[in-house]
């Protein structure tokens, strides 16, 4: 979410918490963070509304990402993905170089063929040319693992075999 904000932003805030409808740089009618489903000419949501709706839009690019890709991929190329997928649509991705590439192993090509995919209106924007950068370097970066715990002390096997328990009983 945090990702696709930062892409996106959150446009056109009028009093309080209220966005109104805009229309982006490739002249399509826009609303909140991006979205573009049923929004129409003077429409106004609040920050809630806007919340809820992007929930719902995204929930249908992580599906998408899930049901093209066929390979397995980590955290950050489904992030990058679904990104993608959000601001170019579901279709998009499905004929994209992306999802070919990836889907024949080729990470790197995959990574490359964002860049492809900067142009809005019919013109190369600058918003996606850095845009696709950050997507395809969130894409090669590899998921850090969980830190280990860190024990010092060290453990060493007895010599001697353990001795049965004894559990005392007593009346209270």
């Amino acid at each position: 979410k945090r990702l696709i904000y930062s892409f996106e932003g959150l446009h056109r805030k009028i009093d309080g918490d209220r966005y109104v409808a805009y229309r982006c740089p490739a002249n399509v009618l826009t609303i909140y963070a991006g979205l573009t489903k049923g929004v129409h000419e003077g429409m106004v949501v609040t920050a809630a509304e806007g919340e809820a709706m992007f929930d719902r839009e995204i929930a249908k690019f992580e599906d998408a990402v899930t049901r093209l890709v066929t390979v397995p991929i980590n955290q950050n190329e489904f992030n990058a993905l679904v990104s993608f997928a959000y601001n170019c649509g579901e279709g998009a991705l499905a004929k994209s170089s992306i999802l070919r590439r990836l889907n024949k192993g080729d990470r790197k090509g995959a990574a490359q063929a964002f860049h492809l995919w900067n142009k809005g209106g019919g013109r190369v924007l600058a918003g996606l040319v850095s845009r696709r950068a950050r997507e395809a370097a969130l894409f090669l970066k590899p998921v850090d693992k969980p830190e280990e715990p860190y024990m010092p002390q060290a453990v060493a096997a007895s010599a001697e075999p353990a001795k049965p328990a004894t559990v005392a009983t007593g009346a209270a």
